[in-house]
């Protein structure tokens, strides 16, 4: 069986809604995300942060869960982390999507069965929701944030474009025309729903 990871990746979240103090913002998003991480069948989970975000990393963390701690809060310092501890493939998650759904995360690790890398978009307020490779990554894989990422801007330096797969988008939480884009019908994201009154 194929040892996977899934890592949530502590990146900046430059707002918040009104009233609502953006460390506790922040620190709800990165929690919903990694307790729907913790509980995934088909991969293992962690996360990554660089030193500045180590005291929240920990604040969060599961019990046993690893933080791999990053020099950039990029996806090439994080697949070279879970490459050190055997992984064989990995996804670096953006730990803003408070709802995402584990079904979304499974399609996103299905095609590298059969491609290197894998990308999926972060919904209409652009970037990537994540990026998934099989490990070692191939040497044609830029190192790049997921602010910037796209399908379109990884297949930019593959040798053949079809060697990255676009998989469902799922929308991020990085502005407030965001916050309608959240489902409350869809199960988890409890922390980020108390926040906003339920």
């Amino acid at each position: 069986m194929t040892k996977r990871v899934v890592v949530a990746l502590l990146g900046p979240v430059p707002w918040s809604p009104p009233g609502i103090d953006a460390v506790a913002w922040r620190a709800a998003l990165a929690e919903d995300v990694v307790d729907l991480l913790a509980r995934l069948s088909q991969a293992e989970p962690a996360i990554a942060a660089t030193a500045a975000d180590l005291a929240l990393a920990r604040e969060i963390a599961w019990p046993g869960m690893p933080i791999y701690e990053v020099p950039t809060a990029t996806v090439l310092p994080v697949f070279a982390a879970a490459a050190r501890d055997g992984f064989e493939q990995a996804a670096v998650l953006a730990a803003d999507a408070a709802d995402v759904p584990g079904m979304i995360l499974g399609k996103l690790l299905r095609p590298l069965s059969g491609k290197p890398v894998a990308v999926a978009p972060g919904g209409p307020s652009g970037g990537a929701l994540a990026v998934a490779a099989n490990l070692p990554v191939p040497d044609w894989l830029a190192d790049t944030d997921l602010e910037a990422a796209s399908p379109m801007a990884v297949r930019r330096n593959a040798p053949q474009p079809s060697l990255v797969e676009s998989t469902p988008e799922w929308h991020r939480l990085r502005g407030p025309a965001d916050l309608a884009t959240l489902d409350p019908a869809l199960e988890g994201w409890e922390n980020t729903r108390a926040l906003l009154g339920g």
